[in-house]
């Protein structure tokens, strides 16, 4: 279909959600007989190139955003803004010297909103259609769509039938024209899990900016390592190479998607973040979980207040953290989600039609 095509994937480099949800386009780019190449930074481009380690990559630099060790982000979101606004002017001026020279035929950027060019069909990848701000909630989702609307197409990861896994953040009106939903993205395939060599009791993944990340690394290892059992805590570092046991609990910077996919479905409990594309993972692979928001990150904690409604996840507040409470009676597991495989095909395939001949 693509002809050998260069197509950019460029994920935003917040934590390693962005660049794994793009795992599965760029696998299907590859089958439709595109040349994808990878543009990312730090995490993000670490996972990617070991996920490809045969694909043309860049370096793209973006912002390095920091979380507070409080309660609340306004401070610290408000405080960094002016440096996300020059970011975007300053990946958007590297992509377009990069274009000069490796000369793409399109352009797909999660949530990079500087990864674009009118010479090509661009299109942005999100969940974030009405995102959820700490301040100036109504006017930043203006400036949000008016963004999006500068994209050939803007895909949006969830079902099309509110309210999917994404809520409101998906879901609302007026909707850009030019958005088309492509269904939940996951790295992980449902239909080829392996019987995995070790089983865990509880499978801890973590994510995201520090130092909340950090933070709840700490709390989960002072549980997880005294905790009796057989426990794996995946530190979503792909760029470091640790694998340790501390008392009985295997400590590990990073796992391949095939890898981690096994050691999910084995896992009797299942812990993370309420970030959106683990959420995507976990629907796909019909698992509940122990489920964290971040402290003060909205969209985290209004995720976790869907699903806490919803049913689907056990959802604790970081300062009481407790899992050997949830491991005592683990969450049912849901109904699988079903994969976004035809919007995503007719996505692509409206995709090629549009590529320069």
């Amino acid at each position: 279909m693509f002809n050998g095509a260069r197509i950019l994937v460029a994920p935003l480099d917040w934590g390693l959600g962005h660049g794994t949800r793009c795992v599965p386009i760029i696998r299907r780019l590859l089958a439709l007989g595109a040349r994808p190449v990878v543009g990312a930074d730090r995490g993000p481009l670490a996972m990617l190139r070991g996920e490809f380690p045969e694909l043309e990559w860049a370096r793209i630099p973006g912002v390095d955003v920091h979380y507070s060790r409080g309660r609340s982000q306004f401070w610290s979101m408000l405080s960094q803004m002016p440096a996300m606004v020059r970011s975007v002017k300053e990946e958007q001026e590297l992509f377009l010297k990069l274009h000069e020279v490796r000369r793409f035929d399109a352009v797909i950027s999660d949530q990079r909103f500087g990864i674009r060019t009118a010479e090509v069909p661009s299109v942005i990848i999100t969940h974030q259609v009405f995102p959820f701000t700490p301040f100036a909630q109504g006017l930043l989702r203006r400036l949000n769509i008016k963004q999006i609307e500068r994209f050939d197409r803007c895909w949006v990861a969830d079902e099309a039938e509110a309210p999917g896994l994404a809520g409101e953040l998906s879901h609302g009106a007026p909707m850009p024209a030019n958005a088309r939903y492509i269904g939940p993205m996951s790295r992980f395939a449902p239909d080829d899990v392996h019987a995995p060599e070790d089983r865990y009791d509880v499978v801890a993944v973590i994510s995201g900016p520090e130092p909340q990340r950090t933070v709840l690394e700490k709390a989960l290892m002072d549980q997880l390592s005294e905790l009796r059992g057989r426990h794996l805590l995946v530190l979503g570092q792909p760029e470091k190479l640790e694998d340790r046991w501390v008392g009985y609990l295997r400590r590990v910077s990073h796992m391949k998607a095939d890898a981690l996919r096994d050691a999910l479905i084995g896992a009797r409990l299942i812990v993370s973040r309420t970030g959106y594309t683990t959420l995507m993972d976990l629907a796909i692979l019909g698992r509940s979980a122990l489920v964290v928001p971040t402290p003060g990150q909205a969209e985290q904690e209004y995720l976790g207040r869907l699903h806490r409604s919803s049913g689907r996840f056990v959802v604790q507040d970081q300062r009481h953290v407790d899992v050997a409470a949830v491991l005592a009676a683990p969450p049912a597991a849901p109904k699988p989600a079903t994969p976004g495989h035809d919007l995503l095909e007719q996505a692509l395939q409206e995709l090629a039609t549009r590529l320069p001949r």
